[in-house]
């Protein structure tokens, strides 16, 4: 394929935008090549401005469930545009979206929208920091929950460790009370509630982790987490900004049987617009403002075209739940390719289907957290993803990241996506 325009318009971007992108994986340091710069979307294609085809397993990264352009999302966008853009003030297909969740998720009672998935997950932790009245938080090493300050840390030495700023401009003030512990394994948990000197006020979990690869938490780990929250009256906040509608119609809740105390919710939602939420109990809820003293707000917020698409995406998935098997078959389908593709050439590969969702890691040993998907092959998957992207077919570009199956996903694009991963894997292991 040729990418001359892209490779023009990626050098014109560098000069007015930092790196030349506005979220940095887009800018395909972790690939080789350059990031084709898309056109358009049409169903389970994108198309770039070089006329390149690929299929499309990114699906802007989780949120378009039902392909690009879908007719029934759009007409709602547009006849919602042609009413305004955005008001700044209360509309009814806020309660209605509201009520949608509401119906679905036993763990939340009332939720609040917000404008993107960090914003939700910033929200909720205040929220359970003013709820608690304690300040210390834990979080898990290889779960992403967004770039506010006390999130952005990494791990020390030793299973669990207070965290330290993983970015310049974070100041360590910000991150002394986020705790660190190791996902799937729940001895580190313990330890972290051993070090908080003030308290813990929560424990914030991807319950399926799709910022590094994916990587599902274990049923036995997440009820023990449950237990331990319990035991020291700390909330348990699910992170199902990618997973929420995606796993199942009911995220990673229609799966296990752990109820979280708040959850935070985005992607899907939005049918394709930037939405986030979060929501629980609502004897919770009610300490945020205008109800409680927790100061939260946003001009944007449950933007009238965004909760348009989102509404109209819901109900789509409520009257054919069906759907998820479809969509797990396919992912399954494609995963079982893949991995047969990679013993054709003697390379070791897992993988992992939860939903509509899919990861693969090249790697001889099943990945149950980060350290586990830090030791897969980065380099060969640099490859793969180049040779990938070659044939048409566009994969994440980071091995840490998920893959997504759209209900525009056809059986053919699947057979054409393994044959592109045979051909693939045998040109760069020649």
């Amino acid at each position: 394929m040729a990418y001359d325009k892209s490779i023009a318009a990626f050098e014109e971007a560098y000069k007015v935008i930092p790196g030349g992108v506005d979220s940095p994986v887009r800018a395909f340091s972790g690939v080789e090549g350059t990031p084709p710069f898309i056109e358009r979307g049409e169903g389970g294609y994108l198309y770039d401005i070089d006329g390149n085809r690929y299929i499309d397993y990114v699906q802007s990264w989780g949120p378009l469930i039902f392909g690009h352009c879908d007719s029934d999302i759009e007409t709602a966008v547009i006849d919602a545009v042609k009413r305004g853009l955005s008001f700044g003030a209360p509309t009814t297909v806020e309660t209605e979206l509201a009520q949608e969740i509401v119906d679905l998720f036993e763990s939340i009672d009332k939720v609040r929208f917000v404008s993107s998935g960090t914003e939700a997950v910033m929200s909720a932790i205040r929220l359970a920091r003013g709820f608690t009245g304690r300040d210390d938080i834990v979080k898990f090493t290889g779960c992403y929950h967004g770039h506010s300050d006390s999130l952005l840390v990494q791990a020390g030495s030793g299973a669990a460790t207070f965290g330290n700023p993983s970015s310049p401009g974070v100041p360590a003030d910000l991150t002394k009370h986020t705790l660190l512990a190791t996902y799937n394994d729940i001895e580190s948990v313990k330890q972290c509630f051993a070090d908080s000197k003030e308290g813990i006020a929560c424990v914030i979990i991807e319950p399926i982790a799709g910022n590094m690869g994916l990587v599902p938490a274990e049923e036995q780990f997440l009820q023990e987490l449950r237990a331990v929250c319990n035991e020291h009256g700390t909330l348990l906040i699910f992170d199902e900004v990618m997973s929420g509608f995606r796993a199942s119609l009911k995220g990673a809740q229609g799966i296990t049987k752990v109820k979280p105390d708040m959850v935070t919710l985005g992607k899907v939602i939005g049918g394709g617009m930037p939405v986030g939420a979060f929501g629980g109990a609502k004897e919770i809820m009610a300490h945020l403002s205008p109800e409680g003293p927790v100061y939260q707000a946003g001009t944007l917020s449950g933007n009238p075209v965004a909760m348009a698409a989102g509404l109209t995406s819901l109900r789509k998935l409520k009257s054919n739940p069906a759907l998820y098997v479809e969509l797990a078959n396919r992912a399954k389908t494609l995963m079982e390719g893949f991995k047969k593709a990679a013993e054709a050439v003697n390379v070791p590969m897992v993988t992992d289907v939860r939903g509509s969702m899919f990861g693969f890691f090249f790697s001889d040993k099943p990945v149950k957290n980060f350290a586990d998907a830090l030791e897969n092959d980065q380099k060969l998957f640099a490859k793969f993803h180049k040779g990938m992207l070659d044939r048409g077919v566009y994969l994440a570009c980071s091995s840490f990241e998920t893959g997504f199956i759209s209900t525009a996903t056809t059986d053919a694009m699947i057979e054409e996506s393994i044959k592109a991963a045979y051909e693939t894997l045998k040109e760069i292991t020649a």
